[in-house]
């Protein structure tokens, strides 16, 4: 056993090392205290944006092992590894891991209750299944990216926590856990195929049912939660600054305007679309008028739904997010903490990447005597 905290501890998984959503999947539950060994290739391949290991933060909390897969005593090594392990999650394209020799087949037979996770864009089957692709590519196609944006200007190209990140290592990790659970009831495991743009489309759920009831346009900027309407919008400050204004409800409106001053009648009607557009032109003409955090200490702590725009940099320093410890410092270096929070097992602060070490990575998982005892190849010189 490991001794990590959390509730997760006493999960043992491998993580074949990779880029996008599954290595956040892995540090999603490292965090909550899950014992993950990382195995990686002796030269890495496409490692995606390329960082120094301290700032590559998405890697926090678990080791790494270098093996040569090519080599038969390092997939012996894997397979020997992936018996004692709960579950195995992979990021690659349908087909490396059994070119491998490291495909579901081959890891089930050595261990037939493990979970066995793999996360792609498209999915294991379909047309475009074996084509390469990126968040990007992954919204455009479900429809997600199309509801996104104004009207007559280009979809917005949003950072990949839509698709690799939500759609895809949150679904895997949901995934993985799940089928754990059933694993430790039927003894039997099984393969966890999440595709991002399966994830993505389920998370469009609420916006499908409202487009097919006729209630949400398909023009893009015309609705409620999509920048269509002036009380869900983000207006410039006299300093360049932006306020994020959401006042939905009638009372949360009332509050928005009562800390403006104004009357009810000053701002067209909220549900006429039609003059949705006069009452951004009016609202974008005021908060001109202040700075962004001259607005934010007016708005102090209404019910007005008011917040600023703040970079990364500032929300590390806001007084609410320090009060909750959502940034910790983790190796001299700032990060987010594991989320979400446990009342009765509370994981322990992770601790930053890691170099790869055999003897670091493989304690806990084999022992001393095995360790000596591995075959020539298993490990990188």
């Amino acid at each position: 056993m490991s001794g990590r905290a959390g509730p997760l501890a006493g999960l043992r998984l491998i993580e074949m090392a990779g880029i996008g959503p599954a290595p956040m999947c892995g540090m999603m539950l490292s965090d909550l205290g899950a014992e993950i060994l990382r195995i990686d290739r002796p030269t890495p391949g496409d490692v995606g944006i390329r960082r120094p290991l301290a700032t590559n933060f998405i890697l926090r909390g678990r080791p790494t092992l270098r093996v040569d897969l090519k080599a038969a005593a390092g997939r012996d090594l894997v397979l020997r590894l992936a018996s004692r392990a709960d579950g195995l999650f992979e990021g690659f394209r349908p087909g490396v891991m059994e070119r491998l020799g490291l495909g579901p087949g081959a890891v089930l037979a050595a261990n037939p209750a493990l979970v066995y996770g793999r996360v792609t864009g498209w999915g294991q089957e379909g047309p475009r299944a074996r084509t390469a692709g990126h968040d990007l590519t992954y919204l455009a196609l479900t429809g997600a990216l199309a509801a996104m944006g104004r009207e007559g200007e280009p979809p917005p190209v949003p950072l990949n926590l839509i698709g690799d990140f939500a759609g895809g290592a949150l679904f895997l990790a949901v995934g993985m856990l799940a089928a754990v659970i059933e694993a430790r009831a039927s003894g039997r495991g099984q393969v966890v195929d999440a595709a991002i743009v399966d994830g993505v489309a389920a998370m469009l759920t609420s916006i499908n049912g409202l487009r097919q009831g006729g209630i949400f346009s398909r023009r893009r900027g015309a609705n409620l939660l999509d920048g269509g309407a002036f009380f869900y919008d983000c207006y410039r400050c006299a300093d360049g600054g932006f306020v994020a204004v959401g006042p939905i409800e009638e009372r949360f409106f009332a509050a928005f305007l009562a800390r403006l001053g104004l009357e009810p009648e000053a701002l067209p009607p909220r549900g006429d679309p039609a003059r949705w557009p006069e009452g951004r032109a009016r609202l974008a003409a005021l908060f001109l008028g202040r700075d962004r955090d001259a607005w934010v200490a007016l708005f102090g702590d209404s019910d007005a739904c008011v917040a600023p725009v703040l970079s990364i940099e500032e929300a590390m320093a806001d007084p609410h997010l320090a009060a909750r410890g959502t940034f910790l410092p983790v190796g001299g270096l700032t990060q987010a903490a594991p989320a979400p929070r446990f009342s009765r097992t509370p994981p322990g602060p992770p601790a930053p990447p890691v170099a790869p070490g055999p003897a670091a990575a493989l304690a806990g998982w084999l022992d001393a005597d095995e360790i000596a005892a591995l075959p020539e190849g298993a490990l990188p010189a």
